[in-house]
């Protein structure tokens, strides 16, 4: 081959040379900004998506409260109520301005001392009295209870009419059974900002929920809290309605029942009735 094709052909290899690398070179960068806008268009995607909400009905709090739990007063012992032994309590009999007859109260949690007390609603289920807790103690893990002298009670059927009244950072009521003192008990309530109806259990002054629905409660008008127990078991009704149906063996002997309240809650009550299964 004559010197002059020669150089050609080697000038053509030496610039092949030099452009496939820069090719690759061009690849890698495209690839590379090809994979950007990917990452990209997904940030951008799931930033214009809107995070889902978690199913309410299948929601469970936590465990609540302090770690370190305020003393309470130890509860006096109350008898044992044999099956088929009721109390009913309508409070008409009870002075206004005063706590009724064979109850005391307590409190789980911080914040200032209830205020539980009969006063006369013409619009009470049996007129002329209800008792109510009306301290307006913004205080959130605050617990208001009215507590029965009268009986402790192992399996039992127990209800209550209760109006939420008023409460900007709650506007519940409930009831409170096997309890052993302010620290520990289970407590079923129905919440009027929340729209819904909680089963816990208090255990040292912290509670934790275990069951609950969610349904409209309205606030000014009466409704009825009832709870069954049989052993484990635990039956839920609001208005006639079952809406929880729980086990649960954290509290498994007999206890004194109430009445509950939470935080700014002003709640009325009448109408409260336990019997011994």
């Amino acid at each position: 081959m004559p010197t002059a094709e020669i150089r050609i052909v080697v000038a053509i290899l030496f610039t092949g040379l030099l452009v496939f690398p820069a090719c690759n070179d061009n690849d890698e960068d495209e690839q590379r900004a090809g994979a950007s806008k990917g990452v990209a268009s997904q940030q951008a995607s799931s930033a214009q998506k809107p995070a889902e909400k978690p199913n309410v009905e299948e929601e469970e709090e936590g465990e609540e409260g302090p770690t370190v739990t305020p003393s309470v007063a130890a509860e006096k012992p109350a008898p044992l109520q044999a099956a088929g032994k009721q109390f009913a309590y309508s409070f008409d009999s009870d002075a206004p301005g005063q706590l009724p007859a064979k109850f005391h109260t307590g409190k789980t949690g911080g914040g200032t001392a209830e205020k539980w007390s009969v006063v006369a609603d013409p619009t009470a289920p049996s007129n002329p009295n209800v008792v109510a807790q009306t301290s307006t103690d913004p205080t959130d893990y605050r617990f208001p209870l009215l507590i029965s002298d009268e009986g402790s009670f192992q399996d039992l059927d127990i209800s209550v009419r209760f109006k939420a009244v008023s409460g900007s950072v709650d506007r519940a009521g409930g009831v409170v059974f096997r309890l052993r003192d302010p620290n520990n008990y289970y407590i079923v309530r129905a919440n009027a900002l929340e729209n819904n109806y909680r089963l816990y259990h208090v255990v040292n002054g912290r509670r934790s929920q275990f069951a609950g629905a969610n349904f409209k409660v309205t606030s000014g008008e009466w409704h009825e809290l009832r709870v069954e127990v049989l052993a484990n078991k635990i039956a839920c009704y609001y208005d006639g309605a079952k809406k929880i149906d729980a086990t649960d063996t954290t509290f498994k002997d007999a206890g004194k029942v109430g009445l509950w309240t939470k935080a700014d809650s002003v709640t009325y009550f009448d109408d409260l009735k336990v019997t011994s299964k």
